[in-house]
């Protein structure tokens, strides 16, 4: 099937029109192809003479080092000539409509646009398992792909989330024909920001990835195992079986036939050679290739993106791969996308274009076209509060200054009627909060940094004032602020603490109080007390111990308001986000009981509790 797009010159705007035809294909892929060219006649490109006419070739073999066999659509140019390809490998399906019609977008520009099913997924053969492969078959794909016939030698990675992943594991092999890559709202370590975090499990964002990806591995395995005369003598009737797979007598065995990884991520919680094998932080210096890294305010992945940026321009492998990084952080990723992310309107500059964005990267740097990234400080951020995209020279911001925002009370900090007050001014001689966990009764998320769910879990920015109801989250506010406040920069939380147990958790909650008293969520994160001094080694504590705690919660850029206020919420729970601590000791991924914890949290003089946040003084 070849689709043939033929610039005109209307009004002074190129404009595309189509001629196609539909010999090889059904009717199906004719609606979807219609649909396509309404897209794309609505596409503009920076120069007429970039809009070349399109071949699309279907389900092109590529064979991986071990003889498995990937395939891949493959959009190019109708014309005469080599092109610089861009490759994409995921596990989402190639043929999905956001994805052909970037195809056919990338090819009228004048690239050569592969995108591929990853091993186990859709039409590629082989066994889905995550992360495994992606080095090894990401090398072999570039070089094959850096070979076809119609290719200039280059090839750029670019896009998402695990296909992000399959971007960084493949930078890390450094095929010699990887030019660029672009991954967008990724992890930089798929223990901790990826399956954990602070040692608790990331439940919500695994379940819902996992039940999501099995549907296909079930597909699969019923096509493969599918077939009437394997029981056709069965008597009675009823008991034939309608395909021959070892399915499953309960959800474990389900889950070992579908997603044998989601037991191996549980029976690994802590960071051993499990998650080593393919930890990207360790394996910056050998990273030889530009990059462009898109991540995103509220996605959950935003503190592995901006690892990668600064791990990368800091150790890469030359001057020129360390000087080629590029950050862009936007709002939503994984939590939404547009102007509009949760409950907030971050107004009409929020827009964001991913498609054009990567083209635009790549325009840059395989066809030295001279528009923003040849021109701009290399890190591009929108600031929340100001609702305005700014340029920086570095991340995080040479000009931040850490500050100290400590906690106060008078032993009643407990819900949003509690007395806890946040301030700059330092602790003195003042009692202790403490609440009582119950996992069986645990702080509820409302929104935030969540996939893959949103009809049954809302992510993103979200009104926290019924979380600040319950008894058992402790709340710290400023007063309202005489001037406007810019956070921008890492953001960390340093507590004393004890418990009754031999392990809790403990989280944190970046909030932004509107005069209305709408408490804006911008940022959060969760410490298992077990791996407060390593992700390696489990530690429990010692009933009754003070221990100095902290906590992470990635990073923020955003302007507080005159009249607003900085909140911090404390408690123990972030379900079902994360996994509840049964406080018990036992491993919450196998316990069957849990009992109710009793923390307590200390700010004096000896224990000066603070939130510790990256201020901005007005340029």
């Amino acid at each position: 099937m070849i689709l043939h797009l033929a610039p005109r010159n209307l009004d002074q705007q190129s404009r595309l029109t189509l001629n196609w035809s539909l010999t090889m294909w059904n009717s199906h892929r004719s609606v979807l192809l219609f649909a396509l060219a309404i897209v794309v006649m609505n596409s503009r490109f920076s120069r007429a003479a970039e809009a070349y006419p399109v071949t699309i070739e279907h389900n092109v073999a590529a064979t991986m080092r071990d003889g498995t066999v990937l395939r891949a659509d493959i959009y190019r140019p109708a014309a005469e000539g080599k092109f610089p390809v861009l490759l994409k490998r995921s596990p989402y399906d190639k043929s999905n409509p956001d994805a052909t019609g970037f195809g056919v977008k990338a090819a009228a520009r004048g690239y050569i646009l592969v995108d591929q099913d990853v091993r186990g997924r859709y039409t590629s053969d082989g066994e889905w398992y995550p992360f495994l492969h992606e080095s090894s078959d990401g090398y072999d794909t570039v070089e094959w792909a850096a070979a076809l016939p119609y290719s200039d030698g280059r090839v750029g990675m670019f896009g998402g989330s695990y296909v992000g992943a399959t971007q960084m594991l493949a930078a890390i092999a450094h095929p010699p024909h990887l030019a660029g890559i672009c991954p967008v709202v990724t992890a930089s370590n798929y223990h901790d920001g990826w399956t954990y975090q602070g040692g608790a499990f990331e439940q919500w964002f695994n379940e819902s990835w996992t039940s999501g990806l099995a549907q296909d591995t079930l597909n699969r395995s019923v096509h493969k195992n599918t077939n009437a005369m394997n029981g056709i003598w069965k008597l009675p009737l009823p008991e034939y079986s309608l395909f021959q797979v070892p399915m499953a007598t309960s959800d474990s065995n389900l889950m070992h036939s579908l997603a044998p990884y989601f037991l191996d991520w549980l029976a690994h919680p802590g960071y051993d050679d499990y998650w080593k094998r393919w930890n990207l932080e360790d394996h910056y210096s050998e990273i030889r290739v530009p990059s462009l890294t898109i991540a995103a305010w509220y996605d959950i992945f935003l503190g592995g993106s901006l690892r990668n940026y600064v791990g990368i321009s800091l150790q890469g492998e030359n001057e020129a791969a360390r000087r080629g990084q590029r950050l862009m952080v936007t709002i939503g990723g994984h939590a939404g996308s547009g102007r509009k992310v949760g409950d907030v309107d971050f107004g009409p500059t929020a827009e964001f274009d991913e498609d054009t964005v990567t083209l635009d990267w790549y325009d840059y740097l395989f066809k030295n076209v001279a528009n923003s990234f040849a021109s701009a400080k290399p890190v591009k951020l929108f600031v929340m509060g100001a609702n305005q995209w700014r340029e920086e020279e570095a991340w995080p911001l040479a000009r931040a200054r850490n500050t100290k925002y400590f906690l106060h009370s008078a032993g009643k900090a407990n819900s949003l009627q509690g007395d806890g007050t946040l301030s700059i001014a330092a602790s003195h001689d003042e009692q202790p909060d403490q609440y009582l966990y119950d996992p069986s009764n645990p702080t509820p998320t409302v929104g935030g940094p969540l996939c893959c769910d949103w009809e049954h879990l809302g992510p993103g920015p979200r009104d926290q004032r019924p979380v600040e109801a319950r008894p058992d989250v402790l709340v710290y506010s400023t007063a309202p602020l005489p001037q406007d406040l810019e956070v921008t920069g890492p953001v960390q939380l340093e507590l004393f603490a004890k418990s009754s147990a031999v392990d809790t958790d403990f989280t944190a909650k970046l909030v932004d109080v509107a005069p209305d008293g709408f408490a804006q969520n911008l940022t959060e994160g969760i410490l298992r007390a077990r791996y407060r001094n390593s992700p390696e080694d489990a530690e429990f504590m010692n009933p009754g111990q003070i221990y100095k705690l902290t906590i992470d919660l990635w990073a923020t850029s955003n302007v507080f308001r005159k009249g607003h206020r900085v909140r911090v919420e404390v408690s123990s729970s972030n379900f079902p986000r994360f996994d509840r601590n049964p406080n018990t000791g036992e491993s919450p991924a196998t316990a069957t009981k849990s009992m109710p914890a009793t923390n307590t949290f200390y700010h004096d003089a000896e224990h000066p509790s603070a939130l510790i946040l990256a201020t901005v003084s007005a340029q």
